[in-house]
């Protein structure tokens, strides 16, 4: 089973493929990407900061360590690259199950379900 990309939005932009940064190494923004099985409908939501080491060092300077998951680094942003680095990534998963993509995708972006425990009654 393969997945794909059925869509990536940003509530912080407008634009991704025409977004230009104020500050060409200082930015940050959530990136949220819709993800489901190669030509199927629907997919879930992953969610992941892209920004540049700057931003990412000016934001976090009162936090001692934090362990880096959910974050993509960008010395300047260019939407192709962005788009094309995820979508390979994408594109060498391959697993039997959709739970078992989304594993692995979750290394990339929060999965909406990652925490997620059924109610038991």
């Amino acid at each position: 089973m393969k997945a794909e990309i059925k869509y990536l939005n940003s509530p912080d932009i407008y634009d991704l493929e025409l977004y230009i940064p104020k500050e060409k190494d200082n930015f940050g923004f959530l990136l949220e990407l819709e993800i489901g099985i190669l030509n199927k409908e629907g997919g879930d939501l992953f969610n992941v900061m892209v920004c540049t080491p700057k931003w990412f060092s000016e934001n976090y300077k009162s936090v001692k360590i934090i362990f880096g998951l959910h974050f993509i680094f960008m010395f300047e942003y260019e939407y192709t690259i962005l788009y094309n680095m995820i979508l390979n990534y994408i594109n060498n998963i391959e697993e039997e199950t959709w739970d078992g993509i989304a594993l692995k995708l979750s290394y990339l972006g929060k999965w909406e379900f990652e925490d997620y425990k059924p109610f038991k009654e």
